[in-house]
């Protein structure tokens, strides 16, 4: 097997948001995880969002108005309009 094959490793600290520290070997220093198993809901149990905002909500706050605006007038108000014109 060649000498220079892998990547060097070192010991490094896994630290979670949570506060969890793990100490493992990888070839990157240290680590920080926004989620473990620790507070993972599928080993704790609980059932908890981690996504508390949802999709129309981050739009919301982004773009603003969450309300369509129409950039075309109505059918009845076109249709009214057209037949005065025509007389």
């Amino acid at each position: 097997m060649k000498a220079e094959g892998h990547p060097k490793t070192t010991e490094t600290t896994i630290t979670c948001t949570c506060g969890a520290v793990y100490n493992t070997i990888s070839t990157v220093p240290n680590l920080r995880i926004g989620i473990c198993a620790a507070c993972h809901p599928y080993f704790t149990g609980e059932q908890r969002f981690i996504d508390t905002a949802g999709r129309v909500d981050k739009f919301a706050q982004r773009y603003g108005s969450v309300r369509a605006r129409r950039t075309t007038p109505k059918l009845e108000t076109a249709a009214a309009e057209a037949a005065p014109a025509e007389a």
